[in-house]
């Protein structure tokens, strides 16, 4: 089975990378599929996410990176994927990614949404939290993979970025 693991890893945590190993274990192929939304402000491009996204799965022989702009459905549809896998981290998550699942079956009736919950130790990250801690000076080296640390240092201390 082939699943889509949606999301804009911007950057990419170790949380990210817990649930895609863990979908590297269960499933035959996994798609980290991020979006790229045009009218959302990021800091790091598409671009750059995907690179950073292909040096932290590497080690994964199954799992695909690529990017998708539009809606998640259709990009499901193109690919030719009827799965795609949700991490929850608390009760928070859970409303919005239910209602988000239930339209996109209602958009797309062959799409199942499987919700997979974080581990313990990244019940509370996000890459919101990541780029806080940095921009304040702080050490994620235990929250996010090497490059994804040495990537924000260079952006959020006014390094130049590629």
């Amino acid at each position: 089975m082939i699943v889509i693991y949606p999301g804009s890893f911007d950057p990419v945590t170790n949380g990210h990378l817990d649930i895609i190993e863990r979908c590297s274990k269960k499933f035959d192929k996994v798609i980290v599929a991020i979006l790229n939304n045009s009218s959302k402000k990021t800091l790091f491009t598409v671009e750059e996410r995907t690179e950073l996204l292909k040096q932290a799965v590497k080690k994964y022989d199954n799992v695909e990176i690529d990017n998708f702009s539009g809606l998640l459905i259709d990009y499901a549809k193109e690919r030719n994927v009827t799965t795609m896998v949700r991490g929850l981290r608390a009760v928070s998550d859970f409303e919005y990614e239910m209602q988000m699942a239930l339209v996109n079956k209602k958009l797309y009736g062959d799409i199942e949404t499987l919700f997979m919950v974080s581990s313990g130790e990244y019940a509370y990250l996000s890459s919101s939290i990541v780029k806080e801690v940095v921009m304040f000076g702080g050490d994620v080296s235990c929250l996010v993979p090497n490059v994804v640390e040495k990537a924000l240092k260079e952006k959020l201390k006014g390094g130049q970025s590629k």
